[in-house]
């Protein structure tokens, strides 16, 4: 019983301190949103987009584990909503309406400063082509990371495809 105000006053001090949001761009999803994904080896060929659409290749890759144990968890976002992540080098693919996308990678992650990771970018989708899309994660040393988002050429994405992981993705 000694201990109570004790107790009291910490509980009362750490509900007082901020908790500290991430700013994302509208683009993206819900900052609390979480992803697992599992990734498969030697995945079939790409499907032709659906009459009438475009198709998106969402793609991560990795310079570098970001960890000794762990590769990086990206989730992406198009047009306020996520719509799934990658984990390591890995991709998934989506089929969207024609017209005008903004999208967005995030580095889904625990760590105060590669959560804040962050990049947008627009893009005008035409039926029946594919678009490719590479969130890069390059480390140039534990304390220098680099994180980008952009997208590619159609060559750049064919030949990218090749070396990475199929994923599927769902929230926790």
């Amino acid at each position: 019983m000694k201990n109570f105000p004790w107790i009291l006053l910490f509980a009362c001090l750490a509900s007082a301190i901020p908790a500290h949001a991430v700013t994302l761009p509208d683009s993206c999803g819900n900052e609390q949103v979480r992803f697992d994904v599992k990734t498969q080896k030697d995945p079939s060929a790409l499907a032709p987009a659906a009459d009438g659409k475009a198709r998106i290749v969402l793609m991560e890759s990795e310079n570098l584990r970001v960890t000794p144990f762990t590769q990086a968890t990206v989730r992406f976002g198009m047009d306020g909503a996520w719509v799934g992540a990658n984990y390591g080098t890995s991709y998934f693919v989506l089929t969207v309406d024609p017209g005008v996308h903004h999208m967005c990678a995030n580095w889904q992650s625990s760590l105060g400063r590669f959560k804040k990771e962050s990049d947008a970018l627009s893009f005008t989708a035409e039926a029946g082509k594919t678009y490719y899309f590479s969130a890069a994660i390059t480390a140039e040393s534990e304390n220098v990371v680099d994180f980008a988002f952009a997208q590619l050429n159609d060559d750049q994405g064919k030949y990218r495809i090749k070396f990475a992981r199929l994923s599927s993705s769902k929230t926790k």
